[in-house]
């Protein structure tokens, strides 16, 4: 359980930093400096660095494999960024969202099968 919440705490950090500069469209997007979105997006990214090493390490040590614990960010990635594209981007998720997602929760299932 603490690696999930680890997980998903590190995935909003890392959303974060990867998407913020975008929200308000692509004009007030493009207005702000690079070198300053690229600063305070590393400034994010490195809380996430220190809530993503201690998930991955507390879950292999609990007998995670290095791909089950791959899959398991990739699900929650989506997860997280679903929610950040409609609530902080005011994007809308179509089918192809949800068809995305039920992929890689089939890939989560197939790693997680008889563990």
């Amino acid at each position: 359980m603490t690696t999930l919440i680890l997980l998903t705490l590190s995935n909003i950090f890392m959303t974060t930093a990867w998407y913020w500069h975008l929200k308000g469209g692509p004009e007030i997007a493009n207005a702000r400096p690079l070198a300053m979105v690229i600063l305070i997006s590393w400034l994010i990214a490195g809380i996430e660095y220190s809530l993503a090493v201690p998930a991955n390490r507390i879950g292999y040590m609990n007998g995670w494999s290095a791909g089950q614990l791959k899959i398991a960010q990739e699900a929650i990635a989506l997860t997280v960024f679903g929610i950040f594209m409609v609530v902080v981007l005011g994007e809308a998720l179509s089918w192809r969202h949800l068809a995305a997602f039920a992929c890689i929760m089939a890939a989560v299932g197939f790693l997680f099968v008889g563990k």
